[in-house]
């Protein structure tokens, strides 16, 4: 489904831009390659995110019975998250199709293989994926029609392939719902100097990725209890799969991020949150906070 076959609803009432939206949403669209929308909150960010999530999920379940969310834990999205919960809700959506294809997961070292870190730890991303999303998604709607606990899925660091093909068999990925770090632009666990080429791989974590997780994950007292080990979609894995993906950049902290993004021409491995500029379908959704900072 390409942008302008969507169903427009940009100028929805219910969704408040700033005061000065519309003219700053064309001065940031303007320096990009890909849609920009910006709106007052982040809850009406993701509002309007959820919105365009779904319509891609309800494509994909009318088009071939089961659906994909390629999905970050952290921060960034859970405006998303919430309002999706609300949209399936009241419009009585189907979910057991859905498929939520978590983008990384931490890993220790046991002997000479890797092992996920517990399911239950604070950090793990398997644990977010199933509380904060599938349990998230699945309250408002009917028992026969919740995603089932199998359905959330992360790559095994032991056999990263297998987790494109895994993607593969379930059709690719509707939408890749991706975030940025705020200081490094990393996109999943994908550091600096991620070549777009890469897949699902095992990767020694960036310091800077790390204190970003202290924020994601505020039980981590300090640095050295963030894991520097992660196994994760690549670059590759992002834009290879992708029907659609969107890109979701709140807080006066992720200024830097939407003009880095917005002023690229392609994917910058530099910023390997650019890979959203080499997805099909791609948008990005700022707030005020970020708009407003970027633009002085």
């Amino acid at each position: 489904m390409r942008a302008n076959d969507r169903r427009m609803n940009h100028d929805d009432p219910s969704l408040p831009r700033i005061g000065t939206a519309a003219s700053l949403t064309r001065v940031i669209a303007a320096a990009s390659s890909v849609p920009v929308n910006v709106f007052a909150t982040p809850e009406f960010a993701g509002r309007f995110a959820a919105d365009e999530v779904l319509m891609r999920l309800e494509h994909a379940r009318r088009a071939r019975g089961r659906m994909t969310l390629g999905c970050p834990s952290g921060r960034s999205l859970r405006t998303t998250y919430a309002a999706l919960a609300q949209l399936a809700a009241v419009r009585n959506v189907d979910l057991t199709g859905l498929h939520i294809v978590m983008m990384d997961e931490y890993i220790e070292r046991h002997g000479d293989r890797w092992a996920l870190c517990p399911a239950d730890a604070h950090y793990s991303c398997h644990r977010f994926g199933d509380v904060e999303i599938r349990q998230v998604l699945n309250a408002g709607i009917a028992v026969d029609a919740r995603i089932p606990a199998e359905n959330v899925h992360v790559p095994d660091p032991n056999a990263p392939a297998a987790y494109e093909s895994l993607i593969e068999r379930l059709g690719g990925i509707d939408v890749f719902l991706l975030a940025s770090g705020q200081t490094d632009g990393h996109v999943a666990f994908n550091p600096l100097g991620s070549a777009l080429h890469e897949r699902t791989r095992v990767i020694e974590l960036s310091d800077d990725t790390r204190r970003d997780n202290l924020g994601t994950f505020p039980r981590f007292g300090e640095l050295s209890q963030v894991p520097r080990y992660g196994v994760s979609v690549g670059p590759g894995t992002i834009a290879h799969h992708s029907r659609s993906g969107l890109l979701m950049l709140l807080g006066a902290a992720k200024a830097t991020a939407l003009r880095r993004v917005v002023s690229a021409p392609g994917y910058d491995p530099d910023w390997p949150a650019t890979v959203v500029l080499e997805c099909a379908d791609a948008q990005i959704v700022a707030d005020d906070a970020a708009a407003r900072t970027m633009t002085g």
